[in-house]
């Protein structure tokens, strides 16, 4: 691509940002009293299926770009055929890759996006596959709720701000359904999670492990706030960057949680009633840890 347009097509990925920003609709409440969170295995990556009691979907990250057929596959296996709403949690390729597919393949009512901008062509094709549908697309701030189903809580604990790498700008985000407390971690490192314990209340049985375990996150003190019943890691087995590092493992370990990973198990899906919790795993191998 000459430099002439790239200079046009990031002009026009900016301007998107200031398009369509109406906030969700709140909905009437015709529960079917479960709430099912799928981590599907894209291979090193993250994709994140939410359907609510009301039955909305929510799609949080697509994976790299060759996971987009695999999420589609996954998404059409449970007759999926509209997405209420989109969350890119930030631009790495392997959250947002799979995404251009997902949206020519499935009908996308809004997309969530942590408002970083990130000057590569997967972040380009993305963006424009937004604009070229006229997706409403909205930019995620701090403490704001996401009103899509009145049974379900949903806040984003942490978004993009001044000075923030991409990994630093994952929108994490905390789901709370009666009881049951999601801890939806995306990539942000230590520092985050610092921050994020001095200003909220972070318990959650279930928690997705930021980084794919990486090295840079995840530290005990962390862990031992959260206090976690299950930990899920997303990666592909024989990664190149070493993911998931012994000492998140470790301090796994310590806080004697139960680590469930797609590397290991494949798709794992959960479904709780507000109150229990079950898990799925796709693959039942003989032992259930991460390695």
């Amino acid at each position: 691509m000459t430099p002439m347009k790239n200079i046009t097509t990031f002009i026009l990925l900016f301007m998107i940002f200031f398009i369509c920003t109406q906030p969700l609709l709140k909905v009437k409440s015709d529960s079917k009293s479960e709430l099912e969170v799928h981590f599907i295995d894209v291979g090193q990556g993250d994709s994140i299926l939410i359907q609510t009691p009301t039955e909305k979907t929510i799609l949080i990250d697509g994976g790299p770009p060759k996971a987009g057929k695999r999420v589609v596959d996954y998404l059409n296996k449970l007759g999926i055929k509209q997405i209420d709403l989109l969350i890119a949690t930030h631009p790495d390729v392997d959250h947002i890759g799979g995404l251009k597919k997902v949206m020519k393949e499935v009908a996308v009512k809004q997309v969530i996006d942590s408002g970083k901008l990130h000057f590569t062509n997967t972040y380009a094709s993305y963006a424009l596959e937004i604009r070229k549908q006229g997706i409403p697309i909205k930019v995620a701030k701090i403490n704001e709720p996401i009103l899509l189903d009145p049974d379900v809580k949903i806040k984003v604990l942490n978004a993009n701000s001044k000075n923030k790498t991409n990994n630093q700008s994952s929108l994490v985000l905390k789901v709370s359904y009666k009881e049951v407390d999601f801890l939806l971690m995306g990539d942000v490192e230590m520092e985050q999670e610092k921050t994020l314990l001095e200003k909220h209340n972070l318990e959650a049985e279930i928690v997705k492990i930021a980084h794919h375990g990486s090295d840079t996150s995840t530290s005990y003190q962390f862990l031992h706030e959260v206090n976690p019943q299950i930990a899920i890691l997303t990666y592909r087995i024989g990664n190149d960057y070493g993911h998931p590092v012994e000492r998140v493992i470790d301090n796994l370990d310590r806080i004697d949680a139960q680590i469930y990973s797609t590397g290991v198990f494949g798709n794992l899906r959960i479904l709780t009633n507000g109150e229990d919790y079950m898990i799925i795993p796709e693959k039942s191998p003989t032992e259930n840890i991460a390695s």
